[in-house]
């Protein structure tokens, strides 16, 4: 069944975002009567599309059963990419349960974006982690947050991980063990090439844990589907 979010609820009725209209009527072609998923407020509704004077209405059925997602809040800290990686990595992560992701500025990104194109690109990668949330029946959407740099990364709160080449003893797993009940993990990976030096002594003064990720160098956009994937296999009840 098919999933979107609403973006207001009217009594019975949910308005749904133009792109999402066009997704029902023209992509998958439904009907009068067929039924929909929709979310509102983290809360999921059962739905049936109504056809009143040529205008397509979203009506309530009946509230669905809370799944409740199991994981922490994750928030993951990533380098600007080129564009197809960055896409593949949103995608990607929001399926596997990413809560929040944070554009940060290293110095080894090769990707460098003014304040306009930011916020242009900002808008897309939102609407990648709508479509692949709903695709993977979730009920938030990951927050993209406006872009940081390691010094408004070292304020967030959390347990503070960084994804290190350098670190041969601490593993994520031996990490992840002790921190069993947190409510929030904050993320740093690398861009190609890794943190600098310089950059990953600082996120250790902050507070920041590095971690191995074994003996294999992992290509960046295959990091945080590695990281997440060991962070659901250790909170999956």
């Amino acid at each position: 069944m098919q999933r979107y979010f609403a973006r207001e609820k009217i009594d019975t009725t949910f308005l749904l975002n133009d792109d999402d209209l066009y997704h029902i009527t023209v992509v998958m072609r439904m009907k009068p009567e067929d039924e929909i998923e929709v979310v509102y407020n983290q809360s999921v509704y059962l739905c049936c599309i109504e056809n009143v004077n040529n205008k397509l209405v979203v009506r309530m059925k009946e509230e669905r059963r809370q799944e409740r997602e199991y994981m922490p809040r994750v928030i993951f800290c990533i380098p600007f990419l080129k564009e197809q990686k960055m896409d593949y990595i949103l995608q990607k992560a929001t399926e596997l349960g990413v809560s929040e992701i944070v554009p940060t500025v290293l110095n080894r990104s090769i990707i460098k974006l003014d304040d306009a194109k930011f916020q242009k690109k900002k808008v897309r990668w939102q609407k990648i982690c709508k479509e692949a949330s709903e695709q993977s029946m979730r009920n938030i959407i990951p927050v993209i947050r406006d872009r940081m740099m390691l010094s408004e990364v070292a304020l967030l709160e959390g347990v503070k991980i960084v994804c290190s080449t350098r670190e041969k003893e601490k593993s994520l797993k031996k990490l992840l063990q002790t921190v069993d009940n947190c409510d929030t993990l904050v993320i740093v990976i690398g861009p190609e090439g890794g943190l600098e030096e310089e950059e990953e002594q600082y996120l250790k003064n902050v507070g920041f844990s590095p971690v191995t990720l074994g003996n294999r160098i992992l290509r960046v956009e295959t990091v945080p589907l590695y990281v997440l994937s060991a962070i659901n296999y250790n909170y999956m009840e």
